[in-house]
Formats: C-alpha cells, sequence, structure tokens
C-alpha cells in the first residue's frame, strides 16, 4: 500500500549500497553492487542491521546478545502433526525455559512457523555443516530432549532449510554526534532484539517524524536532522531498554516465571 502511493521511478530497485563515502558540504557519494553512483544532498540510512551509511556517524557495530533462533516451517500441520497442531492451539504458544524457548505459530491456513531459540555461542552456530540441514535440525532438536515430542517433532520435520537468525543488537544508549547531510532510521539507527515486538513500529514512526520534521524546517535540513535525532535518540533507548530486560525474562534462571509475571501487567 506505502509503495503504491509512490511515483511509479521513485524507488530503484536491484541497488544493494556497497560503499558510502563522505564528499564536502555534507555530500556523499553512495556506490551500489551494479556499479551505479549517487552524490546525495541528505542521506537517510535506513540500511538495515549492517547498515553501510552508520559507520559515516558512529563506530558502534551490532553485538550478539548470545541468543539464536531456527527458524522451523510445516505446511499442513493438522495433517500431518495433528497433536502438534492441537497444542499450539489457533494462535501463538510461548515455552520458555532457562537458556532456551520454543515460539510456534499456528496460522489460520493451517501452516505452523516455530523457533527454537537457545543460549548458545556463534561457534556453535557455525559448527554446522550448512549443507546438512537435517543433521543441523537434529542437534537444535537435541537441545530440547527432554521436551514433549509434538514440539520438537516440528523442529525436525521442518520441511523447509533451516534459517538460522542470530540475535544482534546495537547498544542500549545508542546515539551519534551531529553529522552533516546524514541521518540513520530503523535498525540503521536502533537494532534491538524482537523481545518488545517495536522494532516495524519504531522504523515507521522515525520515517513520519523524519518527513514531519524536514517540513517544519524550510530550506534547513541540518535543523530539521538536529530535531529529529533529539526526538530519536531517548525513545530509541526507552524501547532497546525494554527489549533487552525482556531477552532475560525469557531465558534466565528464572524462566518461565518472569515471562509470566510479565504477561499478567497487560
Amino acid at each position: 500500500m506505502l509503495i503504491d502511493s509512490l511515483p511509479v521511478d521513485t524507488i530503484h530497485w536491484n541497488h544493494k549500497v556497497q560503499s558510502v563515502d563522505s564528499l564536502t558540504n555534507g555530500k556523499h557519494l553512495a556506490t551500489f553492487g551494479n556499479g551505479s553512483q549517487v552524490t546525495s544532498e541528505l542521506l537517510i540510512g535506513a540500511d538495515g542491521a549492517w547498515s553501510k551509511v552508520r559507520q559515516l556517524v558512529t563506530n558502534e557495530k551490532p553485538i550478539y546478545s548470545g541468543t539464536v533462533f531456527v527458524e522451523a516451517f510445516i505446511s499442513n500441520a493438522r495433517v500431518s502433526h495433528p497433536a502438534s497442531a492441537k497444542l499450539i492451539g489457533t494462535g501463538t504458544l510461548i515455552a520458555s525455559h532457562p537458556g532456551k524457548a520454543i515460539f510456534a505459530h499456528h496460522y489460520a491456513n493451517g501452516s505452523i512457523r516455530l523457533y527454537a531459540a537457545v543460549k548458545k555461542s556463534l561457534e556453535w552456530i557455525n559448527s554446522f555443516d550448512s549443507t546438512n540441514p537435517k543433521e543441523f535440525l537434529g542437534e537444535v532438536a537435541n537441545e530440547f530432549a527432554d521436551w514433549s515430542c509434538d514440539l520438537t517433532s516440528l523442529i525436525t520435520g521442518s520441511e523447509s532449510a533451516p534459517i538460522v537468525r542470530p540475535i544482534f543488537a546495537l547498544p542500549i544508549d545508542h546515539e551519534w554526534k551531529r553529522t552533516p547531510g546524514v541521518t540513520l532510521l530503523g535498525d540503521a539507527a536502533h537494532l534491538m532484539s524482537p523481545f518488545a515486538g517495536e522494532g516495524a513500529n519504531l522504523a515507521l514512526l522515525d520515517g513520519a517524524e523524519l518527513g514531519e520534521a524536514i517540513t517544519k524546517h524550510p530550506g534547513d535540513i541540518e535543523g530539521a536532522l538536529d530535531a529529529y535525532e533529539r526526538s530519536l535518540f531517548p525513545r530509541s533507548r526507552e524501547f532497546a531498554m525494554k527489549t533487552s530486560q525482556n531477552i532475560e525474562r525469557f531465558f534466565d534462571h528464572t524462566a518461565p516465571n518472569g515471562v509470566v509475571e510479565m504477561f499478567k501487567r497487560f
């Protein structure tokens, strides 16, 4: 819907940023994977967790949280895994334990998407043979060996190759000094774990507030960016703190008690 509201030539597809270089007077040169280049008057880094634009304003890089999600998928669980489908019900199941958790969602079409989450090192993740997904899924399921087979069978029975999602985050108090001609939004500005459920919401709000700041400062881009960032930093910090606390609740030695108490407050 948002894309359809834009003029046809607004978005240039197949332009993955390879590098960004500072020029003079707040201008920047962006080089894309297809070899094309563009010089910007205003550069907005909305290029995600591993932003190339971020390096223009800060040396901070995402830090591994110690938790990795492994995604599995079953297309028709009501037929192939009826006991599992019944256990999960018609919505979302969360099973939390110190150092591990399972999150599963049962969609209206009968499919189930499951995330097996474990506290493991990056070395553990990289130790498995990516060409042997069944073996990897079996090793992940072994981390839940004493759990119900109605859950672990969804891991080993995944119909798609596992998608490994190590959870990275920027520091809670991440901010930067005003840098002429450039700013960040979304994950590029405030990458955090998904345990506050606010990532996409924050990115949309960032875009809206940046647009509003620009319209309120006609002819003064630096004034607009300064106003935007003064609002961005405390808002990002608030939710980064919340998600940092929540990820601890799901995996610390008190789990699942902390998770139960959290949901009781809703």
